[in-house]
């Protein structure tokens, strides 16, 4: 994890936060490429798509001939992730578009703005709300009683349940007023991986899944366990007017898991997000290896397809970073303050 000596007191709080001196030094009157980077990438749960996404950014990376590495971390994913971009914890991570956006602005769940910028919008996450395929739940409604898995804590899922549940007039319940009679949902929060566990052994009754087209946990799940995708998309028009224009209504195709049927769902981009005062060159090189690793990591998950330089600058109210609005720029795609 290195980054320009002319950076030292940034330098310094990523090794205050994380416990790790810088190793070795980029330094700002050198071309990034001459001496390699070593950055930190906070990814999501094992099983997910930024799982994914990150250790195949790792990997290929690490086949490359010189010395350049990334290191993926797994994390919470959204929410944790631009907390600790912002501490300096990790070095870049991926997130939800719209929890960045409140991390920029300072909005719940974030207690001040953060310094936090894109490097590149990725692809368009699906939310999915898995039941089994014999369960009576055709709607959110129909969770009433239910035990529900809300995502890990500290992550884009839950606050995504955290509004769904809300909008569909659930209150979060504790399993001692459920059996007092009290109406609503009872949560647990758990990665994605334990979620599918937990609804093939019956542990719980549903899950909330925000992640890209297949997630490798909900395919491994429905290779094992018949189920079915709840339709989410009558929620949209509520999520845009309460919090922005970060979702639209998507589609998860037939066929996309073994016999599950198609549904209507919320979309939200996903960001690769970094701290807005790291180096510029450095901020650059980090784009340039995204977009060098297109292939491979198309080979590691088919979300890697949408990674395009045109999309890819559109991450407003997220700012792009300097460094890597250069990158475009020098690759003749053009960044204004718009976005477009």
């Amino acid at each position: 994890m290195a980054w320009a000596g002319c950076h030292d007191s940034w330098s310094m709080m990523r090794a205050a936060v994380t416990g790790v001196l810088v190793g070795a030094l980029l330094t700002s009157s050198l071309p990034p490429h001459e001496i390699p980077l070593r950055l930190s990438v906070g990814t999501g749960g094992e099983g997910g798509v930024y799982f994914d996404y990150g250790s195949g950014l790792a990997s290929a990376v690490l086949a490359r001939p010189d010395d350049t590495e990334i290191v993926a971390i797994p994390t919470a994913a959204s929410v944790e992730n631009n907390r600790l971009v912002a501490a300096g914890a990790v070095d870049a991570a991926f997130s939800l578009a719209d929890v960045a956006a409140l991390a920029v602005a300072g909005e719940p769940p974030f207690d001040a703005p953060m310094p936090v910028a894109a490097i590149a919008r990725l692809y368009d996450n699906h939310t999915h709300l898995v039941v089994r395929a014999d369960a009576p739940h055709t709607e959110i409604a129909d969770l009433e009683g239910a035990t529900v898995s809300m995502g890990a804590s500290g992550s884009g899922t839950e606050m995504m349940a955290e509004r769904l549940l809300a909008l569909a007039g659930l209150d979060e319940i504790t399993e001692e007023e459920r059996a007092a009679g009290a109406a609503g949902v009872v949560p647990t929060r758990l990665p994605i991986g334990e979620s599918a566990r937990a609804l093939e052994e019956g542990r719980v009754d549903a899950f909330f899944w925000s992640g890209g087209l297949p997630t490798r946990a909900v395919a491994e799940l429905a290779a094992r366990t018949p189920i079915r995708l709840i339709d989410l998309a009558e929620f949209v028009p509520a999520l845009v007017e309460e919090y922005g224009e970060f979702f639209t209504e998507m589609p998860v195709p037939a066929g996309t898991y073994e016999d599950v049927p198609a549904v209507r769902t919320i979309g939200v981009p996903s960001l690769l997000v970094v701290n807005e005062r790291m180096p510029d060159e450095v901020a650059g090189e980090l784009t340039r290896l995204l977009f060098d690793s297109r292939s491979d990591l198309v080979g590691v998950h088919p979300v890697a397809l949408h990674l395009n330089p045109r999309s890819a600058i559109a991450t407003l109210p997220v700012p792009l970073h300097p460094g890597a609005a250069a990158y475009y720029r020098s690759m003749k795609y053009a960044y204004d303050s718009s976005g477009a």
